[in-house]
């Protein structure tokens, strides 16, 4: 067995605070703490844990922290000495804190080295690679989807909009507006969803404004193709000011031939949410418009005939103050006889990043697709939508990709994004107010002001 060397000393932030923590950790064997915080997810991880102590007798105290104030505590608890044994944690802290020494590297990697590594979806095992293995265990995760009439698609003769080509072929073809847009874009320039859209879209195109050694000047020919499609878009699009709020809503109400969304509209589309009904049928719980929906994860630009999928990972991390063996028994657990417990905490929104065991390679798969979703009513995603759909969802994270994230530099690349300084600048490009060299430049001058 690997031996697990931790730190000797670091710096206590006082006696209050060291004796607040020692009087929680006394309360069980290990503790963890998760984002997923509210009552009923909270229960069902509380319920993993009692089913885990069952079979080893090692208790776990399952602990709800807010995910704002995740780094802030992470941090001093890190600086008493006293981390939880194990963290579930979003991909933007699995690399800084590797490199700061809060995880235990080697413990991740000899559980997902003793789990299989071929069993892991390989953008989400990338996404956390650190010299000498990963950084932590990947748990779930989803993937950024282009949504489409595929009924529409058919009757037309249209490939499915897997590439930019693609989506302007569909559009020619299907924009009608009033009664059907051709595609709903993000273009409220202050909103999140439009940053996250462009990230995507210029991932598929192979751009992106960060290298090894921090901001890397977009390249102004790929980056003009990237402005030339999303204005594209945007003209076969509803005026206004366009967020996720309307391109649920034109989509639901049979208005639009594609939008961009994330896999937490599956249940909504298929009648199961009582607050986002589709409208397209009389029926608000018909299953009507999931029936004729299909999806695409992997989008590619001409520059980057491989595209892209845009992808969101969430981690175990197994910290340098655990309890090593219990800490690697229990993520263990929580990822092989424990693993669809994991994901129905939400299976809408958590894709197995696990595919299956040494036994059954689509094992976990098969499993998620038959976990219910939905809010006032419930129904597994395999009732709801073809084995070739549920394949494509749970495909894009084998090649999932986020900025920064290959060189180092996620936490630039999400202070670029959180600037919205390329919201802004793809705006005034779409409204004629800059052309495509000028638009390059401006954000070019714009992102190297970041640091």
């Amino acid at each position: 067995m690997t031996i697990h060397t931790k730190p000797i000393t670091r710096l206590m932030l006082g006696t209050a605070i060291a004796l607040g923590l020692s009087a929680m950790a006394a309360s069980a064997d290990i503790r963890f703490w998760t984002t997923e915080e509210q009552p009923e997810r909270l229960a069902k991880q509380e319920a993993m844990a009692a089913a885990f102590a069952a079979e080893s007798g090692v208790k776990v105290d399952v602990i709800p922290v807010t995910e704002s104030e995740l780094g802030t505590r992470a941090t001093a608890a890190f600086a008493a000495g006293d981390l939880p044994d194990v963290i579930y944690h979003p991909l933007q802290y699995a690399l800084p804190w590797a490199e700061a020494g809060i995880l235990d590297i080697d413990a991740a990697t000899e559980v997902i080295e003793a789990l299989g590594v071929a069993t892991f979806a390989p953008g989400a095992i990338a996404m956390a690679a650190v010299e000498g293995g990963t950084a932590s265990v990947p748990v779930d995760g989803w993937t950024q989807m282009v949504v489409y009439r595929k009924d529409l698609f058919d009757d037309m003769g249209l490939a499915a909009p897997t590439t930019y080509d693609a989506v302007r072929a569909a559009i020619a073809k299907l924009h009608n507006p009033p009664s059907m847009y051709g595609f709903v874009a993000a273009t409220k320039v202050d909103e999140n969803f439009m940053s996250q859209v462009l990230e995507h879209v210029f991932l598929a195109n192979g751009v992106s404004p960060v290298g090894a050694d921090g901001f890397k000047p977009l390249e102004e020919a790929a980056t003009i193709e990237v402005l030339e499609f999303y204005r594209d878009i945007a003209k076969a699009s509803p005026p206004g000011e366009l967020y996720w709020k309307q391109s649920r809503e034109l989509y639901f109400a049979g208005k639009a031939a594609m939008i961009i969304w994330s896999p937490f509209i599956l249940d909504e589309l298929a009648g199961l949410r009582d607050s986002a009904p589709p409208t397209i049928s009389d029926d608000p719980t018909s299953g009507e418009l999931a029936g004729k929906t299909g999806i695409v994860t992997t989008f590619a630009g001409p520059s980057n005939a491989d595209g892209a999928a845009w992808g969101d990972v969430r981690y175990f991390g197994i910290t340098a103050d655990a309890d090593t063996d219990d800490a690697m028994a229990f993520v263990k657990y929580s990822m092989d006889a424990g693993y669809t417990q994991t994901l129905s905490i939400a299976p809408e929104g958590k894709f197995p990043v696990r595919r299956g065991n040494g036994d059954n390679p689509t094992f976990f798969v098969e499993a998620w697709s038959k976990l219910p979703v939905g809010v006032d009513r419930k129904a597994p995603l395999s009732d709801l939508y073809a084995q070739e759909m549920i394949d494509e969802i749970v495909g894009g994270l084998d090649v999932a990709q986020r900025w920064g994230v290959a060189d180092g530099q996620l936490g630039l690349a999400s202070k670029m994004i959180n600037a919205q300084v390329i919201n802004r600048v793809v705006r005034q490009f779409i409204d004629g107010e800059l052309d495509g060299p000028a638009a390059v430049a401006a954000m070019n001058d714009e992102l190297a002001k970041i640091d």
